[in-house]
C-alpha cells in the first residue's frame, strides 16, 4: 500500500493538462531573457547606422544651441526635440524586444491563455507559509544560480571592458563616425560574448526547470487509478470516446464500398451496399449502410467507383434494419437479394441506376 502511494510515475496528460489551465507550466524565464537579449542586440545591429545618424543630428542639434541664452522656452525645446529623438531610436527596438518576450514563452509552452492565476488566493497571504516559503532547496539553487552568472558575466564582460578603455585615448583622435564604427564594433564583440555565456546559463536553467516540474507533476499508483476511474465516468469523455470510435468506424465501412458489388437504395433515405464473395461466405454480407448523408456519401463513391445503384425501397430498408454491416443477409432475404445480383452480373462492370 505505501508503494502505491509514492510519487513514481510520470505524470498523465490529464495531470499535465489540468496543471496548464492552472497556469502551472513548465516556463524558464532565462530562455526569455535570451531570446529577448538576441532579438535586441540584432535589432540594434540592423537600425545601428540609423541610431548613429540620429545621435549625430541631435549632437549638432546640442552644439548648435551653444552660446544662446537659457531661458524656459529653449529647456522645454530641448526635452522635447530629446524625448522625441529618444522615442524613434527606442520604439522599434522595443516592439521588437516584446514581440521576442511573447515568442521565448510561446516557444516553450505554447498558447496556453488562462484566468486562473489572476484570481485572488488568500493563502498566499499567510505570513508563516510565505516566510517558509523564503528557505526551500529552490530558492537556494536559484540564489546560487543567479550569483554564479551574474559573477561570470560581470567578470568576462570586465575583462573586455578593460581593454576597451585602453584603447579610448587612441579612439579620442578618431572623427565622430569613426568613433560610433569603433564602438558598434565592441559593442558585437562584448554582446555576443554574453549571449553565448547566458545562453549556456539558460540552457541549464530550461533542464532544471523541466526536471523540477515534471518531479512535481509526478502521481503515484493509487492517483493514476483514481484518475482512470473518473474518467471512465465522465459522461463527456465517454461521449468523446464514442464519437471517436464512431467516426473510425465511419471511416473504415465507407472504405469498404468500392468494394462492393451493388449498392441498393429507397432511392433517397436509405443505402445498403452488398457484397458476395462465395470462396469466403454462404451468403452476401453487407459491408455499408447508412441513411441520409451517409446513403449520400455512399452512393457518391459508387458513382466514383462504376457500382450499380439499385433502387428497390422495401428492401433497402429491410436490410438496414435487420443486418448489421459485415454480416450475411438473413435466409428470408436471400431470394431478394440474389435477384438484384443476378441482374447486376448480367449487366456487366458498367455502372447502371436501376428503378
Amino acid at each position: 500500500m505505501a508503494d502505491d502511494m509514492e510519487k513514481t510515475e510520470e505524470p498523465t496528460s490529464k495531470k499535465i493538462e489540468d496543471a496548464r489551465e492552472e497556469g502551472n507550466v513548465a516556463k524558464s524565464q532565462d530562455i526569455v531573457g535570451v531570446v529577448i537579449l538576441f532579438v535586441g542586440i540584432l535589432g540594434i545591429l540592423m537600425l545601428f547606422m540609423f541610431i548613429a545618424e540620429r545621435v549625430i543630428n541631435l549632437t549638432r542639434y546640442y552644439f548648435s544651441l551653444m552660446g544662446q541664452p537659457l531661458t524656459r522656452d529653449l529647456m522645454i525645446g530641448t526635452a522635447f526635440v530629446t524625448f522625441k529623438e529618444f522615442l524613434i531610436m527606442a520604439l522599434p527596438i522595443s516592439i521588437m524586444v516584446a514581440i521576442a518576450g511573447v515568442g521565448g514563452t510561446v516557444a516553450q509552452i505554447g498558447f496556453n491563455f488562462t484566468t486562473k492565476p489572476l484570481m485572488p488566493n488568500f493563502s498566499k497571504l499567510d505570513p508563516i507559509k510565505g516566510l517558509g516559503n523564503l528557505f526551500t532547496l529552490q530558492k537556494a539553487l536559484e540564489s546560487i544560480k543567479i550569483t554564479l552568472k551574474s559573477f561570470t558575466a560581470l567578470g568576462i564582460g570586465f575583462i573586455f571592458f578593460w581593454s576597451y578603455i585602453k584603447e579610448l585615448p587612441t579612439v579620442a583622435l578618431f572623427s565622430l563616425p569613426d568613433q560610433m564604427g569603433w564602438l558598434r564594433d565592441k559593442a558585437i564583440i562584448i554582446a555576443s560574448v554574453m549571449l553565448i555565456i547566458i545562453t549556456i546559463y539558460a540552457l541549464v536553467d530550461l533542464f532544471l526547470t523541466r526536471k523540477q516540474y515534471f518531479d512535481k507533476l509526478k502521481m503515484s499508483k493509487q492517483e493514476i487509478k483514481d484518475e482512470f476511474k473518473n474518467m471512465e465516468g465522465d459522461p463527456h469523455i465517454k461521449a468523446k470516446i464514442r464519437q471517436i470510435q464512431m467516426q473510425a468506424a465511419r471511416k473504415r465501412m465507407m472504405s469498404a464500398v468500392p468494394n462492393a458489388d451493388v449498392i441498393i437504395t429507397n432511392p433517397t433515405h436509405y443505402a445498403v451496399a452488398i457484397k458476395y464473395d462465395e470462396t469466403k461466405h454462404h451468403a452476401p454480407v453487407v459491408i455499408a449502410k447508412g441513411v441520409d448523408n451517409i446513403a449520400i456519401q455512399i452512393k457518391k463513391i459508387a458513382r466514383e467507383n462504376g457500382i450499380h445503384i439499385v433502387q428497390n425501397p422495401p428492401l433497402a430498408r429491410s436490410l438496414y434494419r435487420e443486418v448489421e454491416i459485415d454480416r450475411a443477409i438473413p435466409d428470408m432475404m436471400f431470394a431478394a437479394v440474389a435477384e438484384v445480383l443476378a441482374y447486376v452480373y448480367k449487366m456487366g462492370k458498367k455502372q447502371k441506376e436501376i428503378s
